[in-house]
């Protein structure tokens, strides 16, 4: 058994003792886009939308609606509702029902609803996660690019034979001069970004390493990377660095594995959670109990060891 894999035993040992006994509950969480194209589909002109209201609805074998929960999209396009219990969605759908404050531009109209998919089940908590779920203006932006219908070609007259004429002298042209060489490529980055890449965060605070902070820096404040929330817990002076060093205190612990979660989402396309969705579960994690800060840390962990299927793409930094 590897090191990685002997910490994620351990931390996993340490949760079930500290959450034994807590009441169990069933989180669905998602995002909304403005669809600016109305072409069903997430683009790059497309944005996260705040004020949508969305609604999960159950319904039994018979098709009689049995649980049906709405709430509205935060600044970061996101919703998260919350049943008691531990009851089983898997047969609940998510749609677009409604626009609030804020989405007038964008709330003429809603896409298909989406199945809820169980991601994760632990202590009697389950995690379902939704597709994203669109919402359109009335009408395309006009810097949309359109389809256009293939204009047929003028019908060309028909003109009668000419004559046989003499050809003219064909023109020579002088031969051009060769084009000078083309000049050498800059070296391409250590890892791409589309290559599947997770790294826990020891290898993230070695110095050989520091190449792979893109996005953030390791002085920048922990406030200004998480939000007001952050800077409450862990005050306005922390750099990302420092809160990279936390252990054993849980939201210690929580920061440190949510920053090591953030790089690897700029670091990796393939990176189980983007950096909203990093940013947002740490303001959630903060809201809630110490329950919530100590689950929320051991998806992060386990994100950032890559499940045991995808390992640290990092090579050493020039």
């Amino acid at each position: 058994m590897d090191r990685s894999h002997k910490l994620l035993l351990c931390a996993f040992l340490v949760f079930s003792a500290a959450i034994g006994g807590a009441r169990a509950d069933a989180t669905v969480t998602g995002t909304v886009f403005c669809d600016q194209c109305k072409d069903g589909q997430i683009s790059l002109f497309d944005y996260p939308i705040y004020g949508i209201k969305v609604t999960v609805t159950c319904a039994d074998a018979s098709g009689q609606i049995t649980t049906s929960r709405e709430e509205t999209t935060n600044w970061f396009g996101n919703y998260a509702m919350k049943f008691d219990g531990s009851p089983d969605l898997s047969n609940c759908y998510a749609q677009v029902s409604g626009s609030g404050q804020g989405s007038n531009v964008c709330g003429a109209a809603a896409g298909p609803a989406q199945k809820l998919r169980l991601t994760f089940s632990m202590f009697g908590m389950e995690f379902y996660t939704v597709d994203s779920l669109l919402t359109e203006p009335s009408a395309s932006m006009s810097f949309c690019p359109r389809s256009v219908n293939p204009v047929p070609p003028p019908a060309t007259p028909v003109r009668p034979p000419a004559t046989p004429t003499t050809p003219p002298p064909a023109l020579r042209l002088p031969p051009l001069p060769p084009l000078p060489p083309l000049p050498p490529l800059p070296p391409m980055p250590p890892v791409s970004i589309l290559e599947a890449s997770a790294c826990p965060h020891q290898s993230w605070t070695m110095p050989e390493h520091k190449c792979y902070w893109r996005a953030v820096s390791p002085d920048m404040k922990v406030a200004v990377v998480f939000g007001l929330l952050a800077g409450r817990r862990y005050g306005t002076d922390m750099t990302l660095w420092q809160g990279m060093q936390g252990r054993s205190d849980p939201y210690r612990t929580l920061l440190r594995e949510g920053t090591t979660a953030l790089l690897n989402s700029y670091n990796s396309v393939e990176f189980p959670y983007n950096a909203i969705t990093v940013v947002t579960r740490m303001n959630w994690a903060l809201m809630g109990s110490q329950k919530s800060v100590l689950l929320t840390a051991l998806r992060f962990m386990r994100a950032n060891s890559g499940y045991g299927r995808v390992t640290c793409k990092f090579n050493t930094c020039n």
